[in-house]
């Protein structure tokens, strides 16, 4: 598909591409890690005392769909993959888990010391990391980052502004956290990539690359990672 038509089928749900197209798919050219945040991206960020917030399955899906189209485009090297959320979200832990995500932060009060440690264990730089986000205590990583995904959220006109203002986002989503946000980001990134006919065949058939694949995927453990005063902490125990 070429990219008039990608452009167009995003734009054509609501979807805003700040950053022109071209400029777009050169930033994600650099990528090598993908970072979301969580509540109101994964989710539309509601919560009870006795309740956590949630996650979807084709949010899920689309981020396994993302790690193995990196995969087929990098001679068989994966991306690195996180949540960071500034809450202790157990279900983003368990997702993480499940989907041998390589870390998850919780606790950050400031992100960007979350983004630091990330480079430092995995070797990138900031400019090789996306950032999928939804609100203000995200703006400072964003602006950080190599290419910055706004999840959508009508409720926000001034946040939105303001971002747009300081040149922090490149894309604007179609849809809420919760309503299959990230999914969209990830069939993007996969369309962009010019990979996703390939990534959807290999999936469906459960075909034997794909299985090649989702054993490497999992072997990686989940670094679970905190914040404080002291600065980022592992959570793991042996």
């Amino acid at each position: 598909m070429i990219d008039e038509q990608i452009e167009t089928m995003f734009t054509e749900l609501g979807a805003t591409f700040v950053a022109p197209f071209g400029a777009f798919k050169a930033r994600l050219a650099r990528i090598r890690a993908f970072l979301f945040d969580w509540d109101g991206v994964f989710n539309a960020g509601l919560k009870t005392a006795s309740r956590g917030s949630s996650f979807s399955e084709p949010d899920a899906m689309g981020t396994n769909l993302m790690r193995l189209g990196f995969w087929l485009n990098n001679g068989q090297q994966l991306p690195v993959v996180g949540i960071i959320t500034g809450a202790q979200n157990p279900t983003a832990l368990q997702l993480a888990q499940r989907e041998h995500y390589q870390a998850v932060y919780m606790g950050v009060k400031y992100k960007p010391e979350a983004l630091e440690h990330l480079c430092r264990q995995w070797g990138l730089k900031p400019e090789e990391v996306a950032y999928t986000f939804d609100d203000v205590n995200d703006l400072e990583m964003a602006a950080r980052c190599g290419l910055r995904l706004l999840v959508r959220r009508t409720a926000s006109p001034f946040m939105l502004k303001y971002a747009l203002d300081k040149q922090l986002v490149d894309y604007h989503s179609a849809h809420r956290g919760g309503e299959g946000a990230v999914r969209e980001i990830c069939e993007l990134i996969m369309a962009c990539w010019g990979v996703f006919e390939d990534v959807a065949a290999l999936r469906s058939a459960y075909d034997p690359a794909y299985q090649a694949y989702l054993s490497q995927r999992n072997q990686h453990s989940t670094g679970h990672f905190s914040w404080s005063a002291k600065g980022i902490t592992s959570m793991q125990t042996d």
